[in-house]
């Protein structure tokens, strides 16, 4: 086992962070999302939640320090794994991190 320094830890974090964020947040999974949680469509103001809908997996994966945590720990599982290839695999994740952390910063919305 070894410790990545300093570049690979932001790569790593950054690459992390855009995973999580995919899957919890980003609009673009929202069908995978609402099949796994069993969220349906019922997204409209004042629907009742169905009885099959997963609130504990919906505020764990939604959770950056729930399931941002075991996303981290898989980057990290990479890294341990093949070094080369996960920072190759996790730079476009990271600089896709910064695109919209920059752009945040700038919107004038």
């Amino acid at each position: 086992m070894s410790v990545p320094g300093w570049w690979a830890v932001i790569l790593l974090t950054l690459a992390a962070y855009r995973t999580w964020r995919a899957a919890a947040l980003d609009d673009i999974l929202d069908v995978p999302r609402r099949y796994l949680l069993r969220l349906g469509d019922w997204r409209q103001e004042g629907d009742a939640v169905p009885d099959t809908y997963r609130a504990a997996w919906g505020k764990f994966l939604g959770c950056a320090w729930c399931s941002g945590f075991w996303v981290a720990l898989a980057w990290w599982a990479a890294w341990q794994a093949t070094e080369k290839w996960t920072l190759i695999i996790a730079a476009p994740f990271a600089v896709g991190t910064l695109v919209g952390l920059l752009h945040r910063l700038d919107a004038d919305e």
